[in-house]
């Protein structure tokens, strides 16, 4: 093989269209882009314009108001990621882990008012957890291995 063998397969460079380059390229006078008007120029674009008729978004009615602060945030922490906070030494094994533990490691938004566990992962220690609620397989998962699960509301 030498250098002057090496080609592209046939039809991988594509030429590109020389648009506005006179009647006979085919793409002359208009350049595609149809006759006259504000469209055919460039750099125009017409998003909620209707024709001098006012826009639909400005016809509705503006009312409401949604705060976010007022949403209540609902966070979920597996059993797996739990595990892995023991093993890292970041959650001590016996002490107990609610909410407020949970939001110091990060595991939870910071603005979180209910947390769900669910049974994702493996747990291998035995803990003591206060939650919000729980998933049949997570309670099941706690209390095989000895742990408590207490629910609060």
């Amino acid at each position: 093989m030498r250098l002057n063998d090496i080609a592209d397969n046939p039809g991988a460079v594509k030429k590109r269209v020389r648009v506005g380059r006179g009647p006979g390229s085919g793409k002359g006078k208009t350049g595609g882009r149809g006759i006259k008007g504000q469209k055919s120029r460039s750099g125009v674009s017409i998003k909620a314009f209707e024709g001098g008729q006012m826009p639909l978004y400005q016809r509705l009615p503006k009312r409401g108001f949604n705060s976010r602060n007022s949403k209540k945030l609902n966070d979920q922490v597996n059993l797996g990621s739990i595990q892995k906070l023991i093993d890292t030494k970041k959650i001590v094994e016996n002490s107990t882990i609610d909410i407020d533990a949970l939001r110091n490691v990060g595991l939870i938004n910071k603005n979180a008012v209910s947390v769900k566990l669910l049974a994702k992962g493996a747990l291998d220690s035995k803990v003591k957890i206060e939650v919000s609620s729980a998933s049949e397989k997570a309670k099941l998962a706690v209390e095989k291995l000895g742990g408590e699960l207490k629910l609060i509301s």
